[in-house]
């Protein structure tokens, strides 16, 4: 049986949440509202939803400040939607654990195409798992990454990462030994070029080593600081 795909809009605009929720029905998709940050986060934390959608500029608990309380607890993919295009909002978002961002007046039929790649990306859509031969997974000392899955096990446990998190793993881990700099890593992970401001990584990075080494510090120290250029995954064979 095909699994049930959730949705969360939180949008202060009523007009939206109906537009979006529309287009989001037609794909077969079950979609919930809430009207404010703290409702927002109420449901987001009572709820295990697949994806939600999230706007920036709401009263009382804004978005970022939603983003970032979900983050402490879950890993729910999260698509920022924002009338502020400027490159700040974007940083910062992604700061605090946004998965992608909309920029308003956006076209219903690209959110629901964002929502559908972010679903392939995490992996939480049965319709987008696809039989495939050879499975996609790499092994290290304490660390097994299963892209097919898209599943990380430390010491054998699961570690629950945001898509974003699980990218950046996986784009180190392909790797070992290579240092990326900050900038090819934005291009590479984000998909997105800043000038000057990249913190972005850095607060991934820091939030990823929390995650595994709370399971294994073995796996967590594989994620290597190169002072001065960037990052590398650095495999101990010892």
């Amino acid at each position: 049986m095909e699994k049930e795909i959730k949705v969360l809009i939180v949008d202060d605009e009523e007009r939206i949440r109906r537009l979006l929720k529309m287009y989001l029905e037609r794909e077969n998709f079950v979609v919930e509202e809430a009207e404010d940050g703290n409702v927002a986060l109420s449901k987001a934390l009572q709820t295990d939803y697949d994806v939600i959608l999230l706007d920036l500029m709401m009263p009382g608990k804004d978005g970022m400040e939603v983003c970032k309380e979900l983050r402490e607890k879950k890993a729910t993919p999260v698509i920022m939607l924002t009338a502020k295009g400027e490159e700040v909002n974007r940083v910062q978002g992604f700061e605090v654990g946004t998965d992608d961002y909309i920029v308003k007046p956006f076209s219903p039929r690209e959110v629901v195409l964002r929502v559908k790649a972010l679903l392939r990306r995490s992996n939480t859509a049965s319709y987008v798992q696809t039989e495939i031969a050879s499975k996609d997974v790499i092994v290290f000392p304490s660390l097994t990454i299963d892209h097919d899955a898209h599943r990380v096990l430390a010491n054998g446990k699961e570690v629950s990462l945001t898509p974003k998190e699980y990218e950046l793993l996986y784009f180190l881990a392909k790797s070992p030994d290579k240092v990326f700099d900050r900038e090819l890593l934005l291009k590479e992970v984000w998909h997105y070029e800043f000038f000057g401001d990249l913190r972005t990584v850095d607060t991934h990075v820091k939030r990823l080593r929390e995650k595994l080494n709370r399971v294994s510090e073995e796996a967590a120290a594989m994620i290597v600081t190169v002072w001065g250029v960037g990052y590398k995954f650095e495999v101990n064979n010892g």
